[in-house]
Parts: structure tokens; sequence; C-alpha cells
């Protein structure tokens, strides 16, 4: 009989699988990074326990285009500054991702709130665009000019923070109680370039990010990077504590009854 590809693959299959994966080489990505200090009230108000907000009321967009060989990816995140016991890391609220490969499996092994979006990083001598949309709407966008190169870092270790769970099959709460994870990524940079310019934010139902006002921009960059990332389950968490922040992982279409905060664009 014909091999049946949907059939049970062999402990050696398995096996070399693995250890192909394993092996990877270094995937280099051309992104733009934006930080700003938004509202210390906001950014508390998204995060679930146990995480707690950081010293500084930071939220971070990571826009980009990722170099993986005859499949080009775009990727991004919008993630507020946060806090467990004592270990400082992101709390990723999305991360839109151009291709169904990346976001099924960042979401099954970690939990990552990954959806299908559009990326967008545009070059043209000096003039940087760079932005994140879902349907149909760029709901981040920062717009600016290269004004001079940085010093490279050197490698750093950053964490971000998961919360992995299964709704219930009966359509109501959570099959299990769910589990936050650690995402350590160890991150070099071979280019770094400063932009001076700015980030903007629209109303969006789905992924409402324009309730994290621009206060202050801290941070603009433009530059090229490798990261590995390797997670583990920090703690099992209370279903409960987690169920009112659910939506924040889907497109619940209840959401328009939703509206934006007063004084909100």
């Amino acid at each position: 009989m014909a091999r049946v590809r949907y059939g049970a693959r062999t402990d050696a299959e398995i096996a070399a699988s693995r250890e192909k994966s394993a092996r990877l080489p270094d995937i280099w990505s051309t992104g733009v990074v934006a930080v700003w200090e938004s509202d210390p009230e906001v950014v508390a108000a998204v995060l679930p326990p146990p995480l707690k907000p950081a010293e500084r009321p930071l939220v971070r967009a990571n826009i980009s285009k990722v170099d993986l060989p005859g499949y080009p990816l775009g990727a991004g995140s919008v993630a507020v500054a946060a806090r467990h016991g004592d270990i400082d890391g992101w709390y990723p609220l999305v991360m839109p991702m151009t291709h169904e490969r990346a976001l099924i499996g960042g979401r099954e092994v970690f939990g990552e709130p990954k959806k299908l979006g559009e990326v967008t990083v545009e070059r043209d001598g000096l003039v940087v665009r760079a932005s994140l949309a879902r349907h149909g709407i760029a709901f981040v966008e920062v717009r600016g000019a290269v004004d001079g190169a940085l010093p490279l870092p050197g490698p750093t270790t950053k964490t971000d923070f998961y919360f992995k769970f299964l709704p219930g099959v009966e359509g109501s709460g959570l099959e299990s109680d769910p589990v936050l994870v650690h995402c350590t990524r160890n991150e070099k940079v071979r280019r770094l370039e400063h932009l001076t310019g700015d980030v903007v934010l629209r109303e969006s139902m789905f992924d409402p990010v324009a309730d994290l006002p621009v206060r202050r921009v801290v941070e603009l960059t433009i530059g090229e990077k490798t990261t590995d990332q390797k997670g583990r389950v920090a703690e099992r968490v209370s279903a409960r504590d987690l169920l009112p922040y659910i939506h924040q992982r889907y497109d619940d279409p209840l959401q328009i009854l939703d509206g934006p905060p007063e004084g909100s664009v």
C-alpha cells in the first residue's frame, strides 16, 4: 500500500523531525521597535493575575519581516511591560502573523495570542513606515526617518508571559486550569538605527490598542536581529481569574458592544 501521509509516523521519523528542528540556522529579521509610555491604570487593567504592572507603564510594538528561506513572514506584536514575581518581562496582547504556519505553532505550544494579519515594513532611503493591520485597519503605524546608527547591544535575554488554555467543550469556561508560560528569548543584533518619528494608534473593535495612548515615545528603532526561544510553565493559575481576560485571545463579535474609553480618538 502506498504511504498514507495522515497515518502514524514511526519513532524514527518523529526523532528525525525533532533533530532537524533543533538545528535551525540563525534566522534574521528586519524590524521596527517602538516603545512608549502610557497610562499606568490602563496598563494595569489589561494584566490578568498573577501578572503585575512593571515599574514603568510601557507599551512595545514590534513590527518585523522575517527572512525564512522560501517562506518570508511578517510578524508583529503589541505588548505591555509586566512582572511575575521577581521577573520583569512583557505581556503581549496581540501578535499578528502573515502565515498560518507561524500562528498555529505559537498558539498551541506556548499559548501566544497570535492572529492572522497584515504586517508591513517599508524603507525608502531614510524614510521608514511599518504597520500592523487586521480587518482592513492599520491599528498600529510607525512613521519615521533614520537619523543615525546606534551602538550594537550585546546578546540579551528577554522574557514574554503567555497564558496557555483551552476553552471548554460545552461552550463555557475552560477545559482545565490554565498555565502561565515564561518564554525566554535570546537575541542578537547585527544592525541598529535610531528613528525620528511617531506612533499612530487607530481605533479597531478587534484590536483596541488605541486604549493604550502614547504619552511619550521612549524608543524608536529599526534593526536586524535573530532570536531563539524556549518556554517553561511557571505556574498553574485559576481559570476563574483568567476568564474575564480570554476575549483578548479571540475576535468576539460581541466586542461591538464594547465602546472605546471616553475621550479616545
